[in-house]
């Protein structure tokens, strides 16, 4: 009895310790106790509070006066960037590599508060709300000047607005955004440094819209001339670097496709220290163009750069790395990109008189149980424990996690439920047989999935889904091809079935999403009006039409309480509808060589928020 109860204590010892390691394994394998029990917990490198510039006036110039501790002059930082630019103009940038661009060289009035969130002067001096809360004046610096020395004044401002916004010149995203009850603000010059705005009625997202990058009117206005047509082709990725003026704190000295670009510091820009010594600090910033996010990794840890958004499956081995190397982790949380399915729902004939999308796949697409069947299907607990061992958040909502305007009930979601989504089939006719899925007609199911190739994350989700859908006998055919000729298919021949994508969102304001969900508004891809079709009122859909209503409500609204009341409305269509499909928020986690100084990272503007005041302390 006793050698019985000995052998016993035995086997249950063994099983416990197996348990105890599979436990630990599980936890390392997934990053889960990355999150709980690291150095680099979700707050940690979080600012509450960064010192803001300052307004001061100094030697009749208004400059910015930096708040954040005194670096060191020269150097150079190093970052890179996934794919090559495709314009230089700031208003035909429909992809982040250029919109990332055209921020470094051009400045707008206003920008957001990287802590609090609330709209703030830039190339603006300082603004005013007068009390009827339609009127807008903007106050401009006096004494700054653009790159080719002259200056820059209430004229640029008005061009840019009158003559390129709002006559719909670039993708017209920016027109989109300034739309107010379906009707443009008005612009009034009253001095050299003094502009007026007078919106229809009060408009609570106008001042955060004023970020828009300001143009130089002397190079511009020739080109607005021309037309629209011309406008597109103008400062191409062929451009003369030295022929761009810009205001903003780098220009451009050199582009080699394929290799990289070179920002050098403009010597005159309205920024300065404490001690009155013009910003920027570094010399250079130059931007790696690699293909993927494999190379991306392999450069920093050649040292050839200095950040990288680090992988969520290379979390635990860049833990162990920083414990001897020259760089620090940072956890800023979610991601404000928000990671999604998009379908073509665009049902109408091409210039050509052909269908955009096959009739019998649109058949399929339009078909709002198909969409939701797919959602249901789709594992989004595994996709991210394989994909970004753990390190991310699964996403049902169209508004990002850190949203101010977040959808609890919506953001919380479901699981994957392949019996749910095989009934919710069912109810449209459809039917599997030997494992594949058939619709009413007979015809087997069959989509082709497409996504940027070099975004290894997407990759990966597009092979995970394939499998899910597998298991409701769809067919799915993912090809990950080169990202420009991804935006083609989206944004200009209209030839897709569907998309892994990604948009960044703004936390802070739900209107920056208005051409995005309106009819037509130029990222309104999932059901994308060209040029050819757009009095085709009959095939905008009954949900497109509420979203519009929505949007041009809500922006309207100036109580948050009321406003979150209407923007909540719009994620349960999205969630319903399923136009869009949510699947996962990654994890913003950062890493940065200890060599780069005034970093103060927060969860609104991410790792650098001014460029102009980081150093380099070799």
């Amino acid at each position: 009895m006793k050698k019985n109860t000995y052998k016993f204590l035995i086997i249950f010892l063994v099983l416990i310790l197996l348990i105890f390691a599979f436990l630990h394994i599980f936890k390392k394998d997934t990053g889960y106790d990355v999150i709980e029990n690291s150095d680099i917990s979700p707050l940690k490198g979080i600012t509450d509070n960064i010192p803001m510039p300052k307004n001061i006036t100094y030697h009749g110039i208004d400059y910015m006066q930096s708040q954040l501790p005194e670096g060191k002059f020269g150097g150079s930082f190093i970052t890179s960037t996934i794919g090559e630019p495709k314009t230089f103009n700031p208003y035909n940038a429909t992809d982040a590599t250029s919109a990332e661009l055209s921020g470094i060289m051009y400045d707008g009035l206003t920008q957001t508060n990287p802590t609090t969130g609330e709209v703030v002067p830039f190339l603006a001096k300082n603004f005013e709300i007068m009390p009827d809360n339609k009127t807008y004046i903007i106050h401009l610096r006096h004494g700054i000047k653009w790159s080719d020395g002259k200056p820059i004044t209430a004229d640029d401002v008005y061009f840019t607005y009158k003559d390129v916004i709002f006559a719909g010149m670039g993708d017209g995203s920016a027109r989109d955004a300034m739309l107010i009850d379906g009707k443009l603000p008005e612009i009034h010059k009253i001095d050299d440094y003094t502009v007026k705005f007078i919106t229809p009625k009060p408009f609570a997202p106008f001042l955060r819209n004023l970020s828009n990058p300001i143009l130089p009117k002397h190079v511009f206005n020739k080109v607005t001339k021309k037309g629209r047509e011309y406008f597109l082709t103008f400062q191409s990725v062929d451009t003369k670097p030295e022929s761009i003026v810009y205001s903003g704190a780098f220009k451009l000295s050199e582009y080699l496709p394929g290799q990289r670009l070179v920002f050098v510091k403009n010597p005159d820009y309205y920024f300065i220290n404490q001690n009155l010594k013009k910003l920027p600090y570094i010399d250079k910033w130059i931007i790696l163009i690699v293909d993927d996010m494999n190379n991306q990794t392999l450069k920093f840890e050649a040292g050839m750069t200095d950040t990288l958004n680090v992988n969520g499956s290379l979390v635990g081995r860049y833990r162990e790395l920083k414990k001897r190397s020259d760089f620090e982790l940072y956890n800023l949380g979610a991601s404000t990109n928000t990671t999604f399915i998009i379908f073509n729902l665009n049902n109408r004939k091409n210039k050509d008189g052909k269908y955009y999308v096959n009739p019998v796949k649109q058949r399929w697409i339009q078909d709002k149980n198909f969409r939701s069947a797919i959602d249901w299907a789709i594992d989004r607990d595994d996709l991210i424990l394989n994909v970004f061992s753990g390190m991310a958040q699964p996403l049902y909502s169209a508004e990002p996690i850190g949203s101010l305007f977040l959808n609890e009930k919506i953001a919380k979601g479901h699981k994957k439920d392949v019996n749910y989504a095989l009934k919710l089939l069912e109810k449209s006719g459809f039917r599997i047989k030997n494992k594949i899925l058939y619709d009413k007609y007979g015809n087997k199911v069959e989509l082709e999935l497409l996504t940027n190739a070099g975004n290894t994350q997407r990759e990966a989700a597009g092979v995970s889904i394939k499998q899910d859908l597998e298991q409701i006998g769809i067919k799915v055919n993912f090809k990950p091809i080169e990202f420009n000729s991804l935006i083609d298919k989206t944004l200009t021949s209209v030839d897709f079935d569907c998309i892994i994508l990604a948009f960044t969102s703004n936390i802070n304001e739900p209107n920056s999403g208005y051409n995005v969900w309106t009819p037509n508004g130029a990222l309104h891809i999932f059901n994308k009006r060209t040029s050819n079709d757009l009095k085709s009122s009959d095939k905008i859909l009954p949900f497109e039409k509420e979203l519009e209503k929505i949007f041009n409500n809500g922006a309207l609204e100036l109580n948050f309480k009321k406003r979150k009341e209407i923007y909540d409305r719009y994620q349960e269509i999205i969630a319903d509808e399923n136009p869009l499909i949510y699947l996962y928020a990654p994890l913003n986690i950062s890493a940065v060589r200890k060599k780069v100084k005034n970093i103060y990272p927060t969860k609104i503007n991410g790792l650098i928020h001014s460029m102009s005041e980081i150093y380099i302390d070799e």
